[in-house]
């Protein structure tokens, strides 16, 4: 009787100490799919590896939009997770939503972590900053829009493969070539909101939305400014490009990026996070350059807009577990963790820091074009190039989509297209202000 009191203790005793070292577990929710799903768990495995204390759980939860109207019903019914990985589109919807995240400034400064906002590449940090200065959420896989182009494909139809097109009229060119080479798909695009709107826009130093497109002071009263001549001239450029079969359109989001690594589609525009997909799977030699531009608009090109997503944190969780993500976003913060995750992905590295560690190792000379990414974002911004910032904006690029997809179907004209883009994307924002003026 005796012995089993002693082994009963013992197991008690046993299963205490095991409960006082288990590792605080932190939830990570996220939208990357394929090699990028490996990327977040091997970071997460490798955070887990370094300390004892806090394990990093990171679970995929759908595309961006998915996650995110996910773990919005999870807060609200008390389950959220505490790091969620939110697209930058849905920035300005994350910040209206009082009470539900943690500023990623008030997390690290809580929790005495290593953090400083100015080793961030600016156009970085200022996009997920607040008014007042302090960073919202953490900088994790930011993008910029770049041009993909299939060399072999090139080559095939009397192109220089060496030299990627620079201008719009270079790639309507080469893709009139290449359809005439027997090339069924000359030219896709992925992101096409993304891409040949708001990328467009800043690329060309043109506004896309007043209140220097929503990051202005008075941000919530912005305003659609996406039907000018420029952009109706392009979007109706294209919508001709897709009559003539020299462009192909394959589907919202990234869907058209499986058909360039297969070699179906010689060129697209996507982000430059695709490059860990093309580098591990493409069959063909292929080439990265800078996004094309009009060459008769003053001041094209400018710079890029920033794409690809942040973590936030979100709030109801207690003091450990809020120790446990600064410490995991102090892990992230390591120059040689950025470094290394951009050379694998073709993120930004997002402090200037890993640029400078990156370029020092020779891995731009050893891999060329993927420094454009990075020469693309670190221009001086204007007004109109810093970014795009505005409420409601995931509804508004379900509207560009649809709205797009009648012009390369035939259905409406470029400018129908806009100027339909413009309306309905302007009562959404009308609603956000009078949900959210002067907040």
């Amino acid at each position: 009787m005796q012995y089993k009191r002693f082994a009963l203790t013992a197991v008690v005793a046993a299963t205490a100490m095991g409960a006082a070292n288990a590792a605080t577990e932190i939830q990570w929710w996220h939208s990357m799919t394929a090699v990028n799903n490996e990327w977040v768990n091997d970071l997460a495995k490798q955070f887990n590896e370094s300390q004892s204390e806090y394990k990093v759980v990171p679970t995929f939860k759908g595309v961006y939009d998915e996650s995110m109207t996910a773990a919005i019903a999870a807060f609200r019914s008390g389950n959220a997770p505490h790091i969620l990985q939110v697209f930058e589109v849905g920035t300005a919807t994350m910040m209206a939503s009082k009470g539900a995240t943690v500023p990623v400034g008030k997390v690290m400064a809580d929790a005495g972590a290593k953090f400083d906002p100015s080793s961030y590449i600016p156009a970085v940090a200022g996009y997920y900053t607040a008014p007042n200065g302090q960073m919202l959420s953490f900088p994790f896989n930011s993008s910029t829009t770049i041009f993909y182009y299939n060399k072999d494909a090139f080559k095939k139809a009397g192109l220089n493969a060496d030299v990627a097109p620079k201008t719009w009229p270079e790639v309507f060119a080469a893709a009139k070539k290449l359809k005439e080479s027997g090339h069924s798909c000359p030219m896709t695009l992925a992101w096409q909101g993304w891409t040949q709107l708001e990328s467009f826009s800043t690329w060309h130093n043109v506004e896309f939305a007043t209140h220097q497109n929503g990051l202005g002071k008075e941000g919530y009263k912005a305003r659609l400014k996406i039907n000018s001549p420029l952009h109706v001239k392009h979007i109706e450029n294209l919508g001709e490009a897709a009559k003539n079969g020299e462009f192909v359109y394959k589907g919202r989001a990234s869907t058209a990026q499986a058909s360039f690594t297969a070699g179906e589609c010689a060129m697209i525009q996507t982000s430059s996070g695709f490059y860990g997909d093309v580098s591990k799977n493409a069959k063909f030699a292929y080439g990265l350059a800078p996004l094309p531009y009009y060459p008769d608009v003053k001041g094209a090109p400018q710079n890029t807009v920033i794409g690809g997503a942040s973590l936030w944190v979100m709030a109801g969780k207690k003091a450990p577990e809020y120790k446990g993500v600064a410490k995991f976003f102090e892990f992230l913060s390591k120059p040689e963790i950025q470094a290394a995750s951009h050379q694998r992905t073709g993120y930004l590295p997002v402090t200037m820091e890993s640029f400078k560690m990156t370029e020092a190792s020779g891995f731009y000379q050893k891999n060329p074009g993927t420094d454009v990414a990075v020469n693309q974002m670190i221009r001086k911004v204007t007004d109109n190039s810093r970014g795009i910032r505005l409420g409601n904006y995931v509804q508004i690029r379900t509207i560009e989509d649809e709205e797009l997809e009648q012009v390369w179907s035939g259905k409406q004209s470029g400018k129908q297209a806009l100027d339909n883009i413009v309306k309905r994307g302007d009562e959404l924002l009308a609603r956000f202000e009078r949900a959210n003026g002067g907040k």
